[in-house]
């Protein structure tokens, strides 16, 4: 279904028209959606793969988007026309949770209108990818009561699609994060029995840590009282809410969140003879994988953000290659 719109996409001022495609033996196209600043199609170009289509409506992080990748993000998937996007094999997704508001109790194409999925099965009934990937947060089988995501199986179901789906954690692919996603993958290959990833990769906080930090994240007087108080508050209470707070030799942090930039509770680094302090962004960066080469132009507060609305890239490149080793439209290629 096309949805009318005042404003067309024309999909080769997406990119850099000056770009050229430098990359030998593309073993599949995919297009990039709520694409946030490009963890996940990191984690599947690392797998080669090809974007051919991208979009994000957040201003900030798609000029991070654009300086990394050198691609200007489509704005709004709500006006995006399925026939302009060029044919790819694999849709990605890091989509956001809406409530469905009758959701468990329509069946239909027309269940999921409202909400952005719709958008996203727009996008699917028309192109009918090989394969669709989709992430969020642990919590979302339970979202609205568990509509949301019963809704969203049978919609894939609906449209052709064996669903699979599981919650794995960024501390067992290397990364020093206690930070639990669910991905949902879905084939167009009825007969595909799909395995996840099992990995148990160690490491440590003190490996992402930068030797020389600028002072200025080092928690003042005042905020370093003020975290205390409230953890002791908190305890009187009875929970454990509060600053938590980690050392070199700590095997992972806590989740990383897109509040970060506030006052950096949930990850404080431990600092001798003085306040703790908060992670840097490069540090941020490192948490969730991304290579020392991903260029910050944004401000700390906008890359705090947008790290903690990101993916664990070692998470999302051993899915890939497990997509890519279980299809057998891709197996035919060696992937490392």
């Amino acid at each position: 279904m096309v949805v009318k719109q005042k404003k067309k996409v024309i999909v080769k001022t997406l990119f850099s028209e000056n770009k050229k495609n430098t990359k030998k033996n593309i073993k599949f196209t995919f297009i990039d959606l709520f694409a946030g600043i490009g963890g996940i199609r990191l984690g599947f170009e690392k797998v080669g793969g090809e974007c051919v289509f991208t979009s994000e409506w957040d201003k900030f992080a798609a000029e991070t988007y654009r300086e990394n990748f050198e691609e200007l993000p489509y704005g709004d998937i709500t006006k995006i026309i399925p026939e302009e996007i060029p044919p790819f094999n694999i849709l990605l997704a890091g989509f956001p949770c809406q409530p469905f508001s009758n959701a468990g109790l329509k069946k239909g194409f027309d269940d999921t209108r409202g909400t952005l999925f719709f958008d996203i099965a727009r996008i699917i009934k028309h192109h009918k990818p090989e394969v669709v990937f989709l992430e969020n947060v642990k919590g979302f089988r339970g979202h609205d009561k568990g509509n949301t995501f019963k809704t969203i199986k049978r919609k894939l179901e609906s449209l052709g699609y064996k669903v699979f789906d599981k919650v794995l954690n960024a501390r067992d692919f290397g990364v020093p994060q206690n930070r639990e996603r669910i991905y949902i993958i879905a084939f167009l290959d009825k007969n595909i029995n799909f395995e996840y990833p099992v990995e148990n990769k160690k490491t440590k906080l003190g490996n992402i840590l930068e030797q020389f930090v600028d002072e200025k994240y080092t928690l003042s007087d005042k905020l370093w009282e003020g975290h205390q108080r409230r953890k002791k508050e908190h305890k009187a209470k009875g929970n454990g809410f509060g600053y938590s707070i980690f050392d070199k030799d700590s095997k992972y942090t806590s989740t990383m969140s897109a509040r970060y930039y506030k006052d950096g509770s949930e990850i404080l680094i431990k600092q001798n003879g003085k306040n703790p302090r908060k992670l840097t962004p490069r540090e941020a960066l490192r948490l969730q994988g991304y290579p020392d080469t991903y260029k910050i132009i944004v401000s700390d507060t906008q890359m705090y953000k947008q790290c903690g609305n990101s993916v664990a890239v070692p998470v999302i490149k051993a899915l890939a290659k497990k997509i890519m080793e279980t299809d057998v439209k891709f197996k035919k290629h060696n992937f490392k």
